[in-house]
């Protein structure tokens, strides 16, 4: 689930989100690198969610899956750029609840949220096809994918 941090102490960075992993220029006393796998994948949420809003805003949908990285062709059974980049779906989800395994039991611990509490989650998939298979990539895997490639 998303999470808002507080104000770093060595002042701002020039964005919004301030990732746990960050080595700033100059700062090699700073090094650290913290990131639990659930902070992770909060991170990708966040990220995955400021993407779709640049989508959803930007006028030239094309251009911005472009200069974001986004692969237009894919490999595919019938080779390396046999899948071809032809729909992005979107999908709104609302957690309007948790639910997770009590201690020693096959039940299931629920917890209905208040109202207030409610979030709406919108997922972005993108869809490729060739002629003979059809391939659905979650963009959280593509924002992962991304990410491991600027951090080598």
């Amino acid at each position: 689930m998303p999470h808002d941090h507080a104000p770093h102490p060595h002042g701002p960075h020039g964005h919004a989100h301030h990732p746990h992993d960050h080595n700033p220029p100059g700062a090699a006393d700073h090094l650290h690198s913290h990131v639990q796998a659930e902070d992770a994948a909060a991170d990708l949420q966040v990220l995955a969610a400021q993407f779709v809003d640049g989508f959803l805003q930007a006028k030239d949908k094309t251009s911005y899956l472009r200069l974001a990285g986004v692969p237009f062709e894919r490999p595919g059974t019938a080779g390396a750029k046999a899948l071809k980049l032809v729909d992005v779906e979107l999908k709104t989800e609302w957690q309007v609840g948790t639910a997770s395994p009590s201690f020693g039991s096959r039940e299931l611990s629920y917890l209905p949220f208040p109202g207030e509490m409610v979030r709406a989650r919108t997922n972005m998939a993108l869809v490729y096809v060739s002629m003979d298979e059809r391939s659905v990539l979650d963009l959280r895997d593509v924002l992962a994918t991304r990410k491991a490639e600027v951090e080598r």
